[in-house]
């Protein structure tokens, strides 16, 4: 079969469906190789829309290949890959299958080059990560709970990409996926749907939320796909909206804060996500060909040093039983190599020299540096050292090192240590030789990272933010609490005003019951009087009067029947 015919998105959905019906070594194999073969399809297709369909008076372009949508969709096949190889050995069947359906469905969006595709894989996309999720079992309420508000959120984003895409077709627009401006209601609806997935604010609370109730291994792929995809869609919709600068700073901030007050290690890692794809969203929104190259490069190497953060968190949880901070410590003493790879992968996403981070967000810094945006410049700078302090220092210090918790889990067996080692590697690599990186980003790039300037500038922000750190350790320590989000107001409140709702609900046909049933013990009542000698019905009526009769006989059955059942 000629390659050009075949969609690396569809492959992998064929895996996803062939894996339950596999056992034993045809099983590991096949996951592994299927995302392998998924991208070497990928990499034989040439540049352009390769895929036509007519649908109505519009046309369809399923599959479309451009730099752009190349580099996402490589990395998400890489990230299938490796992270389907650390879930080799997890226990629940369907963990996998839903991955790769989760994975595939990524990939889809990224090489639709319609509306109509991007919002059918979108959806497909919330279908298998809410698999993944559900894969972890359902015995554990908070878990389950967290799972349905999950779904709900991506439903609602869902409901307002497909109002957003029907506005934008009723205006008179076409379904081509391309750069649009926030100049109607459906645009707004479009960004929104958008901004959901991403986890920007006030939904952000989904996110460290939902993802650290999935199983060790689930929340690797979850850190990957939606968020990415997401950020892929605002870089092809709206490159250079000003309001996502913004958006994007509140988003960095906002996941430094909750990740710094976080016990729970997944939970911290988590809001880390929230404050990486923060950055992206800002370049996204300075809209420069230096900001759009940043914000892409950040999203291939944050899905490396976020997979391989959690990989080391997963191996813990995996080993241990346990999350929270204050319960763990003193681990480098037996798991000297998930300590090694978990160092590797803070020190990236605190975009250390020598980093994959270091190449790649300074990018986005540099825009802004370019279009003479000093506040935003000061506050990327600051975000910076905040990111060092709860994703660099926080997490391995307080999972690997500080108190000696007694725990001597060993490290991983093969299959979870070499994907962790392989995205330490790349870590590394990319981070001294960007230039295979830099080559596969959507404009030309013109940028050297590793001037005397900028390497001074952030290590000096590093180390300061370090001393930071264990000056203020004892205000840092955790202690077994929980922290309050927004998600408060729709677990809380709006959930009491459901069932107040409810129950005024039920109140109400019980009263209309109640009171149906006493009109009909009066016409009972009446019409056995009307059929009397002398009664109305046996003397001679009017047939108009007859059929306003019949009429309201009619309606009281109906009544009846509705309100009775």
């Amino acid at each position: 079969m000629n390659l050009i015919l075949m969609h690396p998105a569809l492959l992998m959905v064929a895996g996803a469906l062939l894996l339950p019906l596999l056992r034993g070594r045809w099983r590991d194999a096949a996951v592994v190789l299927l995302p392998l073969a998924a991208l070497a399809v990928l990499w034989s297709l040439p540049e352009g829309k390769l895929w036509q369909a007519g649908w109505l008076h519009y046309v369809l372009t399923p599959l479309t290949v451009d730099k752009l949508s190349r580099l996402f969709a490589t990395i998400f096949l890489v990230m299938a890959t490796t992270g389907g190889l650390f879930a080799l050995r997890q226990p629940n069947r369907m963990e996998l299958p839903a991955a790769f359906l989760y994975a595939a469905s990524a990939v889809g969006v990224v090489l639709s080059g319609d509306l109509i595709s991007v919002f059918v894989w979108w959806e497909v996309m919330a279908i298998g990560s809410t698999l993944v999720l559900w894969s972890a079992g359902t015995q554990n309420p908070a878990a389950w709970s967290a799972s349905r508000r999950y779904l709900a959120m991506h439903l609602l984003g869902g409901m307002l990409l497909f109002f957003g895409i029907a506005g934008h077709l009723l205006e008179g627009g076409n379904l081509s996926f391309s750069a649009m401006q926030l100049d109607s209601f459906a645009h707004w609806l479009l960004l929104a749907g958008f901004l959901i997935n991403a986890g920007a604010p006030p939904f952000s609370a989904w996110l460290p939320d939902a993802y650290p109730e999935a199983s060790w291994s689930g929340m690797v792929f979850l850190s990957a796909f939606t968020t990415k995809a997401a950020v892929y869609v605002l870089m092809r919709g709206f490159p250079g909206t000003d309001i996502l600068i913004w958006i994007g700073l509140f988003m960095i901030f906002y996941g430094i804060v909750y990740a710094l007050l976080e016990n729970d290690m997944r939970r911290i890692l988590a809001y880390s996500i929230v404050n990486q794809v923060g950055f992206m969203i800002t370049g996204i929104g300075i809209g420069t060909e230096m900001a759009l190259n940043g914000a892409a490069a950040h999203a291939f190497t944050h899905i490396i040093y976020k997979a391989l953060l959690l990989m080391s968190a997963g191996a813990v949880l995996a080993a241990t039983g346990r999350r929270k901070c204050s319960e763990l410590g003193g681990l480098f003493h037996s798991m000297p190599l998930t300590t090694i790879c978990g160092t590797i992968g803070a020190l990236a996403i605190s975009s250390f020299p020598l980093t994959s981070g270091f190449v790649s967000k300074s990018m986005v810094t540099q825009a802004a540096v370019d279009l003479h945006l000093g506040t935003v410049w000061l506050l990327l700078a600051a975000a910076s050292a905040g990111v060092f302090l709860h994703a660099g220092i926080k997490f391995p210090w307080f999972v690997f090192f500080q108190k000696d918790s007694g725990l001597r889990p060993p490290d991983p067996g093969p299959t979870l240590k070499a994907p962790m080692i392989f995205f330490a590697f790349l870590c590394i690599f990319l981070g001294v030789w960007p230039a295979p990186l830099y080559a596969l980003l959507p404009y030309p790039v013109d940028y050297a990272p590793y001037t005397a300037a900028h390497v001074i500038t952030q290590s000096q922000l590093l180390l300061f933010s370090g001393l930071a750190f264990f000056v203020m350790l004892g205000y840092l320590r955790r202690t077994p609490t929980i922290t309050l989000d927004a998600d408060w107001l729709w677990r809380k409140p709006l959930v009491w005003l459901w069932r107040a709702y409810a129950a005024c609900i039920v109140r109400a046909k019980h009263q209309l019951r109640f009171m149906l049933a006493a009109l009909g013990g009066w016409l009972a009542t009446w019409l056995s009087r009307a059929h009397a000698p002398g009664g109305l019905f046996t003397s001679a009526v009017h047939t108009g009067t007859m059929a306003l009769w019949v009429m309201l006989m009619m309606l009281l059955y109906l009544l009846f029947l509705y309100f009775g059942s």
